[in-house]
């Protein structure tokens, strides 16, 4: 497993921007795809975006499509959400995860074996 550690969270309001950071540390962080999931008030845990560690296979929820960008810098082991055109629908606590495949993408929170604190992100309108 992976310890993640999240920040960039805040408010903002509609239409404005953020980015969260995902810092990665343990052993062999290139092996895993990394994700991010969001979960609002009374909602179960969402997914947002995945990528491979390589960079390859990038996925968005399409609620967010268009608007977010997932990337990560190699040299710092840290994985990014670029959050832009922020609408009141976006606020809830953000989650990094990783899935110990390098391989196979996956939507599902369940199988994500490793997970941030969270950070919130509130949109007022």
């Amino acid at each position: 497993q992976l310890q993640l550690v999240e920040s960039g969270g805040g408010t903002v309001q509609t239409g404005g921007s953020l980015r969260l950071s995902c810092a990665a540390s343990g052993h062999a962080v290139g092996s895993y795809t990394m994700g991010w999931f969001r979960q609002g008030p009374v909602k179960d845990r969402e997914f947002v975006a995945a990528m491979r560690w390589s960079g390859s296979g990038v996925i968005y929820a399409d609620s967010v499509k268009g608007r977010f960008t997932i990337s990560r810098d190699t040299g710092i082991n840290t994985v990014y959400l670029q959050m832009n055109n922020l609408q009141p629908s976006d606020t809830a606590v953000y989650y990094c995860a990783a899935h110990g495949s390098r391989t196979r993408i996956t939507r599902i929170p369940g199988e994500y074996n490793s997970w941030g604190q969270g950070t919130q992100v509130t949109v007022s309108s």
